[in-house]
């Protein structure tokens, strides 16, 4: 739904809503409900597909009161904004800033109080509508037998939520699995384990009482087969669970090697872990009398795959080829960018995943959450920056680390299950400049600070970050072209146009793939990113006007659809080709004069005919949330005028976050980036009520 549709409300005839007029007397009919639903879809509020859940609601139960029809439509209008459930609370009043409509679609005589107003008004008076048809065609109550309903109502007496049903399912197997892993406890060789983290983790000379919390996840991590690793960009994530892993194989038994899996959601995001983790291996200082063979350990894991490949994607199925009558063969998996994994792909993981295999999730809870219904690592995270770890939790910590953790983050007893699986890295090692204070100033809600980061127009060339607040888009086609003296698009293309070394035949196939890493890794050196599709400001527009810009100085011929130099991104999963959503890749010659499409993992080759790829986006400019797993030296943000139905705190801290020296801000109205710290983004969730049991003591 574009901004300009969302904020004007269509005009309904007189004759539409005159039974408006006899409700007072008669009250709410559910035909009239549907009717009154039906009208904000064809205003463009709800979408086709909400108010013909109502709809199909009332077909299953021709008794279904008004309240039941409504809180369908919510339901299924929240799940298309991300959320897996809807708190029956948020009903009790007109859900204006849940919705975030306009103010024309609130008041008036067909707005949102005006429906309300026929509505139960209480919590009580709402649990009691829709269990009075808990034992219908349309909904069950969570702890019921599954008879097919679509509307599950779960949660709490104190906090009810209502679901669909599919969503009720997910939750309750991850809610069950992570806890089960977390929960229970494996034999650690703490004197073995001390050894070897010493040896990995050196302490800090300028800070030596600092606490190392790698080394601190590291420990963590032995004591289930759960580990959540949370942190910022440049905290060391991966490095850490390099570590993990060379631990891990330094305490595995004789006789059958560790057996590693690296997976992440979108391809780029993959390729970055396999180069961290190798380096980080690669790079670890290990003695010759060690008894570790890192090398072995880097072959055996393979590359790293995306969840999709992992899982076994077939096409026209939602379904995997592994599941858990045929689980994945490993020990380890770590999945990196776990906060873009959702709800339904975290429930196909956890059934492919062995019982006895350790799962690592590493990911920074404070980017966005993926575009699919669900937060998991946002759920699991809760607890993160507190800590919240048991005595018993802190005295395993000091027994195989040597550190104390700080009474602040310890809890008496009982302590939260999850918790104790979970660490914050808290020191980042590459954002310590502009752009990781500007990203600091943004977590933490701090509009004014973060506008102080910024600066003026001035020093815009200069500083690592700045702002524009142009008038017309053509201001994000000039940093395209260069203007601003950044990386930008001109880098990659300058690059294309001097083609490989030698001509003709004389250019060897070394020349030829060395020509197309340098064009690819400068198209990588800047991205221009978007909050919406549609618009002057989205992706449609802007990738139109950056090609046009482009071509009108020469730096592009655009001849037909597969032009050299497009750059295009990958929009369904084709296992077949071995490209999947959110690939990005260039079109460029081939050694024998083809045009196809080249991606790079990193340092490896690998190419697509142009004539196999259907499904595909031109990628000057993606959305923030396509960008997620990947960084560029130069990253420019567009916020779109009225946005405030799309921009939050998450979605810019994100797009800072993907710039590694430079980033741009380019503001389409003024004070833009003000009302989307002021907005931080909320998914509705049961896990974290799941998880809201104490540590089951082991003894250890």
């Amino acid at each position: 739904m574009s901004l300009k549709k969302s904020s004007r409300i269509a005009p309904v005839s007189a004759v539409q809503m005159d039974w408006l007029s006899d409700l007072p007397a008669q009250g709410l009919s559910a035909a009239q409900t549907v009717q009154w639903l039906n009208l904000w879809t064809g205003q463009g509020l709800l979408r086709h597909i909400d108010s013909a859940f109502a709809a199909q609601v009332l077909r299953l139960d021709a008794e279904a009161p008004a309240a039941l029809l409504v809180a369908a439509a919510m339901l299924a209008h929240m799940e298309g904004r991300g959320h897996t459930c809807l708190s029956v609370a948020e009903l009790c009043q007109p859900p204006v800033a849940l919705l975030g409509w306009p103010a024309a679609a609130v008041d008036g005589t067909q707005g949102l109080k005006a429906l309300w107003a026929h509505l139960p008004a209480t919590l009580a008076d709402w649990q009691t509508a829709l269990q009075g048809h808990a034992s219908s065609a349309c909904v069950r109550l969570a702890d019921a037998p599954d008879q097919g309903q679509p509307l599950v109502l779960g949660g709490s007496d104190d906090a009810p939520l209502v679901y669909l049903r599919r969503y009720a399912g997910y939750e309750q197997r991850v809610g069950q699995s992570l806890l089960q892993r977390a929960s229970a406890p494996l034999a650690v060789p703490e004197a073995a384990a001390r050894e070897w983290l010493d040896r990995f983790f050196a302490p800090n000379p300028e800070v030596p009482t600092a606490t190392d919390w790698q080394k601190v996840a590291c420990a963590v991590a032995l004591r289930a087969r759960l580990s959540v690793i949370t942190g910022g960009p440049g905290t060391g994530k991966t490095y850490t669970a390099a570590r993990l892993l060379a631990l891990l194989l330094a305490l595995h038994p004789d006789g059958s090697p560790l057996r590693v899996a690296l997976a992440a959601p979108t391809g780029k995001a993959a390729a970055r872990l396999k180069q961290s983790i190798d380096d980080a291996l690669t790079r670890l200082p290990m003695p010759l009398d060690s008894g570790l063979d890192l090398n072995a350990l880097i072959a055996r894991m393979g590359p790293a795959r995306t969840l999709h490949a992992l899982l076994g994607a077939r096409p026209d199925t939602r379904a995997f080829r592994h599941h858990a009558a045929n689980p994945l063969d490993v020990d380890v998996l770590i999945v990196d960018e776990a906060s873009m994994v959702h709800l339904e792909m975290m429930d196909a993981l956890l059934q492919a995943l062995p019982p006895t295999a350790r799962l690592v999730l590493l990911g920074d809870k404070d980017q966005l959450a993926s575009v699919e219904a669900g937060a998991v690592l946002g759920d699991l995270c809760q607890d993160a920056a507190a800590g919240r770890y048991s005595a018993a939790t802190a005295q395993f910590v000091q027994t195989v680390t040597g550190q104390a953790l700080a009474a602040e983050f310890v809890l008496p007893d009982p302590a939260p299950v999850l918790a104790q699986q979970t660490v914050m890295l808290r020191q980042s090692r590459r954002f310590k400049g502009a752009i990781g204070q500007l990203a600091l100033a943004v977590n933490r809600g701090d509009a004014a600070a973060a506008r102080a980061c910024l600066g003026g127009p001035d020093n815009a060339a200069a500083s690592p970050v700045s702002a524009l607040q142009p008038s017309s888009p053509q201001a994000v086609c000039a940093l395209a072209l260069g203007a601003s003296g950044k990386p930008s698009y001109a880098d990659y293309l300058r690059l294309m146009q001097t083609g490989p070394v030698g001509q003709g035949a004389e250019v060897s196939s070394e020349s030829h793939a060395t020509w197309v890493r340098s064009v690819l890794k400068a198209f990588e050196r800047f991205r221009i990113l978007c909050a919406v599709h549609q618009g002057d400001w989205g992706t449609q527009a802007l990738n139109a006007a950056v090609q046009k810009a482009l071509a009108d100085v020469g730096l592009l011929q655009v001849k037909g659809e597969w032009y050299e130099g497009r750059p295009v991104m990958v929009t369904r999963n084709d296992a077949q080709l071995g490209v999947f959503n959110g690939d990005v890749g260039v079109v460029l010659p081939g050694t024998e004069g083809k045009s196809k499409v080249w991606f790079l993992d990193g340092e490896a080759l690998r190419s697509v005919s142009v004539m196999r790829l259907a499904q595909v986006d031109t990628a000057f400019v993606m959305t923030v949330h396509k960008s997620q797993g990947s960084e560029f030296e130069h990253t420019a943000l567009v916020l779109p005028p009225g946005g405030a139905e799309v921009l939050s705190r998450e979605l810019v801290y994100t797009g800072i976050t993907r710039a590694r020296e430079q980033f741009t801000l380019v503001e389409a109205e003024a004070a833009l980036l003000e009302a989307a710290i002021q907005r931080p983004s909320v998914r509705a969730s049961g896990l974290a009520q799941r998880w809201k049991q104490p540590l089951v003591k082991s003894g250890a």
